[in-house]
């Protein structure tokens, strides 16, 4: 269903907590993503970049000239809205790649994508650059900026992880949003209930963290009913995705292998299985 422009944009700040899709808490697939509500609001932009121009310099390595013609060529497209160039600025700022570390400046990039196009169809193909800037902004909105005007707010995290979710079924917002909602002190059990099926969808759309503490939960059964053999399932997903630095996934898994029982570790061979059969059709 198409909405105006205003009143998506206008979801990031003001909305309300979500309705999740219907998803079984053992992973099961559903139809669809859920739709969303929105309010009035508008996205903040922090400040307007200082200019790309630098000083002259004379005899400047090939390398660097190639590298600073690079930059300025992003910047420039960057300048005319093109959403590509303006996430690329974004995570070299936000990482510090060839320029200095700088999370505003990188915030400023991402808000300006959001800010453009959050009413862009899921299916264009810039969709994923916007919801992942959208997961971008959630996350420093999680821990906030430190000297700048970007403080800690959980509530506008959720609202942006909620609509790259919802509108575009990003699979890192979807599993960012299962974790607000699970790891909350207070949380009701509908929000545990919202949290397990976000959870889910992530991985099912195959995200190997929301994959792996999903396995986690469904092994141990930590709130959920235990199914040993469809979490170390979850967990092997993940094991197999994880990268170097993720020794939580890889030592989760250890652990449930070994308390495994041969019954427990033949059905998940099955479970495997049928999971690469599905992928492939």
């Amino acid at each position: 269903m198409r909405t105006s422009r205003r009143a998506i944009v206008a979801f990031v700040l003001g909305a309300a907590a979500l309705a999740a899709p219907a998803l079984a808490f053992d992973g099961a697939p559903v139809n669809k993503d859920a739709t969303i509500p929105v309010k009035d609001a508008t996205i903040p932009v922090v400040t307007t970049l200082p200019s790309a121009a630098g000083a002259v310099r004379t005899k400047v390595p090939p390398a660097v000239a190639t590298q600073e013609a690079s930059l300025s060529a992003l910047q420039y497209a960057a300048e005319g809205g093109h959403p590509i160039a303006q996430w690329k600025l974004g995570r070299m700022y936000a990482n510090g790649d060839g320029v200095a570390q700088d999370d505003v400046r990188a915030f400023e990039y991402f808000s300006r994508i959001a800010n453009a196009h959050a009413e862009d169809s899921p299916s264009a193909p810039q969709a994923q650059i916007v919801a992942n800037a959208f997961v971008a902004l959630g996350r420093y909105y999680l821990s906030g900026i430190p000297n700048s005007k970007i403080k800690p707010d959980q509530e506008r995290a959720r609202e942006m992880f909620s609509y790259a979710a919802s509108y575009f079924g990003n699979a890192d917002a979807q599993y960012d949003l299962a974790r607000l909602y699970l790891k909350t002190p207070d949380a009701s059990r509908e929000d545990f209930r919202y949290g397990a099926r976000w959870l889910g969808l992530a991985a099912q759309k195959g995200q190997h963290e929301a994959q792996a503490l999903l396995g986690q939960m469904l092994f141990n059964g930590d709130r959920l009913p235990r199914q040993a053999a469809r979490g170390l399932m979850w967990l092997t997903l993940a094991r197999d995705s994880a990268g170097a630095e993720e020794t939580w996934i890889k030592e989760s898994y250890n652990r449930a292998f070994a308390k495994a029982s041969d019954d427990d570790r033949a059905m998940c061979l099955q479970m495997l299985e049928q999971w690469v059969q599905g992928r492939r059709e």
